[in-house]
């Protein structure tokens, strides 16, 4: 009677242990998806990645012909570029939306994101993207066809974020690169178009101007309220694009404890910040 007794209490035990793991697995794979689903906004990467190849035709009214034919050039490269730049940025999204998926207790299919990925990046000399970014995102691209092709078999999240986390610290290296770029390309732009005002309004002097200098000096504020703006947006871009990588960073070191509440902790915590920065971006 008391060996059956002790029995049934090692059976209980074993019981609430495993039901107490499982309960353990389920509450940090959702610290692990919230990080992974707001990791994809990836700090307004892709807005300010339009915005660089767009820079010539915001910059056109205010050229003068001599430095237009050097923006002409610039744009057919920028625009050139512009495919590479975007991809980089569709194969991080489409890694953290994966791991979101196997972070989660459904399943839904990717296959039409990964049907929209380039066939490769080339390096571009003077832009950052070198070929170690290149040889990232094909190597990320190889993880996730695999991946979604196999319906997600035998994947879990260890084994994701391990065979992925060189790829993403590199490719996310590569895009922070892109983005001081961008911001350079930026400052450029704000100092051709401030620059013609600044220029040309102290010599309207005459009362027949008067009309034209206070339409100018209008546009001139409007323009200085835009430039402010965005210097904000690159700034709020490098952050988000920082607290990926440092996020996934830190979960590829901590896979031996992600039932842990430290690792819970830490995971809630670059989320908050993500999503804090999303917010940042659309104010």
């Amino acid at each position: 009677m008391n060996a059956c007794r002790s029995l049934a209490a090692l059976a209980l035990l074993a019981t609430s242990l495993l039901l107490g793991g499982c309960a353990s697995t389920s509450v940090s794979l959702v610290e692990v998806r919230e990080f992974a689903s707001a990791s994809t906004k990836l700090g307004g990467y892709a807005e300010l990645s339009k915005r660089y190849r767009d820079t010539y035709q915001r910059e056109k009214p205010y050229l003068t012909p001599l430095t237009e034919r050097m923006a002409k050039e610039n744009d057919v490269k920028r625009r050139a570029a512009y495919d590479d730049f975007a991809s980089a940025q569709k194969a991080l999204v489409l890694y953290m939306q994966t791991l979101s998926v196997l972070a989660s207790d459904t399943r839904y299919d990717l296959t039409p994101q990964l049907d929209d990925m380039g066939s490769g990046i080339k390096a571009l000399a003077g832009s950052g993207m070198e070929q170690k970014h290149a040889v990232a995102y094909t190597g990320l691209t190889r993880l996730l066809t695999r991946v979604i092709a196999s319906g997600y078999q035998g994947r879990s999240v260890e084994t994701m974020v391990r065979d992925g986390e060189p790829h993403v610290r590199v490719l996310l290296d590569g895009m922070m690169a892109l983005t001081r770029l961008y911001s350079k390309t930026h400052e450029n732009e704000k100092k051709t178009v401030l620059g013609i005002f600044d220029v040309e309004i102290p010599f309207a002097s005459k009362p027949q101007d008067r009309m034209l200098v206070t339409m100018a000096k209008v546009h001139y504020q409007d323009k200085v309220n835009e430039y402010k703006a965005l210097d904000k947006r690159y700034d709020l871009a490098m952050q988000g694009l920082t607290k990926v990588a440092l996020g996934h960073q830190k979960l590829r070191e901590r896979l031996d404890k992600l039932h842990t509440d430290e690792v819970r902790h830490m995971l809630a915590d670059y989320a908050r910040d993500l999503r804090l920065i999303y917010l940042g971006l659309h104010q």
